[in-house]
């Protein structure tokens, strides 16, 4: 071989290792970016409305440290996963017995459930602005998310949640439009500040405490699982893991700059989301209203999706049954029923009249508050696990991060739990 050809070679084989990479990153896409998004549902999106509106564009210095906290506890369950080839549930029943498992899954049932009811609320509320009854709305949504995972593959299913990924774009556009002072707001971002006062710490707290939930990192060890992502192509996944971490929080910085701009200079007072997307019709326009609706609902039918499948998928691996997507429902009986139980359940409790729905996902709130630090733990034991992890497990600085990210999600969690306590009996 002459000399040129030999250079236009070697100059041609970081380029194929580029678009090598491309590809593999393409194929392992998928539940790292869709677990952190569901993230932002229903209740994340009502605290960030609330967050700008009554804050201004004061609390969005948290979500710097926010993305790092949730990077951290999410590439742990990934990786976990892809080398493991098992979930969560299923790694904590073999290391620390059955008896913890039922309690375990059992106060996870509960949360879950309550959080499913909070989505379908969110479905009614969203859809409601466009003049359509919950009626109407709530069962067509449930009915939608059912077929969705009772008749598609892993594989189309996943895809559906990628283009709902996608729909995020509606809160970026309505901050857009809402004209916010973009000096100010990047200011506030890179410039931590604590302020006296208990309303301000409360939503600061309700801002991080919303990042972390139980469920997630049950779902996304088992969906890695389910997909079937080796440990050669774990950089892949990690950077899925990552992306999605930052996409969900930006999403959140909108969120909370669009309703700084608007609802927080103009005093308007606005306690759930659908008043905040009603609220900023005459102050941003129609289309900003609608586009910030737009999104609830899009989020809510996202989250309603995948709460009770993240479930049926802990629940079934806690207790050795059929699990899957890609299976059948004579394959996966107690897979598909716990799916359809947990729907079912969610969207008809709220079309029951003068419930008290805020009393019931405040339940589901201090559950999932009560779990987070057990969780948290019984993770980093596990992956700091030679035997099961090899020289996979974390690192020094790794655990020093992690395990700081930790503490602080207990004390956060500790005082959430104190509060909606308190607001229970109140």
């Amino acid at each position: 071989m002459t000399a040129e050809p030999q250079l236009a070679a070697t100059a041609a084989a970081p380029r194929r290792h580029l678009w090598r990479n491309v590809l593999v990153f393409l194929s392992v896409v998928g539940p790292g970016i869709i677990t952190a998004n569901v993230d932002n549902d229903a209740g994340g999106i009502t605290v960030y409305s609330l967050a700008g509106a009554q804050y201004g564009t004061r609390l969005l210095w948290t979500l710097l440290p926010i993305t790092v906290a949730l990077i951290v506890v999410q590439e742990m369950s990934a990786r976990m996963g892809v080398m493991t080839g098992k979930g969560l549930a299923d790694l904590i029943r073999e290391s620390y017995g059955v008896k913890v498992t039922f309690w375990i899954m059992l106060a996870l049932l509960v949360a879950d459930v309550g959080n499913t009811i909070a989505e379908f609320s969110g479905v009614a509320a969203s859809v409601s602005i466009f003049g359509v009854p919950p009626w109407i709305s709530v069962p067509l949504t449930a009915l939608a998310v059912w077929l969705l995972v009772l008749k598609g593959t892993y594989r189309q299913v996943e895809k559906v949640f990628l283009v709902a990924c996608v729909f995020y774009v509606a809160y970026p556009v309505s901050a857009i439009l809402s004209h916010p002072d973009w000096g100010a707001v990047l200011k506030e971002t890179v410039t931590p500040r604590f302020e006296a006062g208990g309303g301000y710490a409360a939503m600061l707290i309700g801002v991080v405490g919303t990042t972390i939930a139980p469920w997630m990192q049950f779902y996304l060890q088992s969906a890695v699982v389910e997909k079937g992502i080796k440990p050669e192509h774990y950089k892949h996944s990690r950077l899925d893991v990552i992306v999605g971490c930052v996409i969900t929080d930006v999403v959140a910085f909108f969120i909370i700059a669009a309703c700084a701009a608007t609802l927080f200079k103009a005093g308007v007072k606005v306690d759930t989301a659908d008043q905040a997307a009603q609220a900023l019709a005459p102050l941003a326009g129609r289309y900003a209203s609608w586009l910030f609706a737009f999104g609830l609902y899009n989020a809510s039918f996202f989250a309603a999706s995948i709460l009770p499948l993240a479930t049926a998928y802990y629940i079934c691996e806690a207790f050795g049954w059929e699990s899957g997507i890609d299976k059948k429902w004579g394959e996966a009986r107690q897979f598909y029923g716990l799916y359809t139980g947990i729907v079912a359940l969610g969207a008809a409790v709220v079309l029951v009249p003068h419930l008290p729905l805020l009393k019931i996902m405040l339940v589901s709130q201090v559950v999932n508050g009560m779990l987070l630090p057990f969780i948290l733990i019984f993770m980093l034991l596990l992956v700091n696990k030679p035997k099961l992890m090899g020289e996979h497990r974390n690192g020094p600085w790794f655990n020093a991060i992690a395990w700081a990210t930790t503490a602080i999600m207990i004390v956060l969690t500790l005082y959430l739990v104190a509060t909606g306590v308190r607001d229970l009996f109140a």
